[in-house]
């Protein structure tokens, strides 16, 4: 495990490629490796444990400046209202915290599905904060969009500084850690999994024990979730299944995807090949450097 500085600055000078409309500014996936729900707060919200990874499926998004102040989201997404879009939410969530007068014209070409426990509506937000934070020059660093980014998702700040992480709290307590960058067959059955429902099923378990990332590391990967959503999604209950024949199969978040780790990515690839009719799959690298800080990180050397 490595323990870097979480607070450097991440606004820097705007380059010509983040003027080019054309250049998509990427929003990735995320797997939660193990999930513990160690008990809930007088609020509602539930005290966590679980670990972080991102993966190399990304959702895309575009942003063309104005002058007007405006914030328009331009593509629809199905069953979210533009009001309601967290890109939407987190870009006038950066322009009152910061008193920026200019606006954005938003553009995502979703490849995450929704639902799925990949973080990618919280994805999105972080990218937006990030990518706006640069073209507007507001000049944040990470501890200050992680603030604007924690009321809008408990997992937003993780995608907002961008590594791998143990995590704790709610999800905003976060420790970076370097972890294998394995491969993963990812499955995603064709239904929605509530969040909501899941946190206020009666049967999830609230009082876990906490553990060390050392027993996670030992291989202590249990998800707290997934005995509710197997049962209340048979969908998903039947690609654990028949993931189970390749390894240890998991459910990554409250669901509703699902996925197993392979040493290389030919094994992943013939797995998914092999996948049922109308079980859809795709196989990513595990990352403990997120991708939209891949362009940040060589341009500051």
């Amino acid at each position: 495990m490595t323990t870097p500085s979480m607070t450097p600055p991440i606004a820097t000078p705007i380059t010509a490629a983040d003027r080019d409309a054309g250049a998509a500014w990427l929003a990735p996936a995320k797997l939660n490796l193990m999930l513990r729900v160690v008990g809930r707060r007088e609020d509602g919200y539930h005290e966590l444990q679980t670990v972080f990874q991102f993966i190399d499926r990304c959702d895309r998004l575009w942003f063309d400046l104005r002058e007007d102040g405006r914030i328009r989201r331009l593509n629809d997404v199905a069953g979210v209202a533009e009001h309601d879009d967290l890109t939407v939410r987190a870009a006038l969530a950066l322009q009152r915290a910061t008193g920026c007068t200019l606006g954005a014209d938003i553009r995502c070409e979703k490849n995450l599905p929704m639902g799925g426990g990949l973080g990618g509506g919280s994805s999105d937000a972080a990218t937006t904060l990030v990518a706006l934070n640069r073209l507007w020059n507001t000049g944040l660093d990470e501890d200050a969009l992680s603030e604007i980014a924690l009321p809008l998702g408990a997992d937003v700040p993780v995608f907002v500084r961008g590594r791998a992480a143990w995590a704790e709290g709610v999800g905003e307590r976060l420790v970076p850690v370097e972890l294998p960058q394995t491969w993963f067959l990812v499955l995603a059955p064709a239904c929605f999994v509530s969040t909501r429902s899941v946190f206020s099923h009666p049967q999830l378990t609230r009082n876990s024990d906490p553990i060390k990332l050392a027993d996670f590391l030992s291989g202590n990967i249990v998800n707290d979730c997934l005995p509710v959503v197997r049962r209340e999604y048979p969908p998903v209950a039947a690609a654990l299944e028949w993931l189970s024949a390749w390894g240890d199969s998991r459910l990554t978040g409250t669901g509703g995807c699902v996925f197993a780790s392979f040493d290389d990515r030919e094994r992943a690839v013939a797995a998914c090949r092999q996948s049922p009719a109308g079980m859809s799959g795709f196989v990513a690298q595990g990352l403990n450097r997120s991708p939209l800080f891949v362009r940040a990180d060589r341009e500051s050397g």
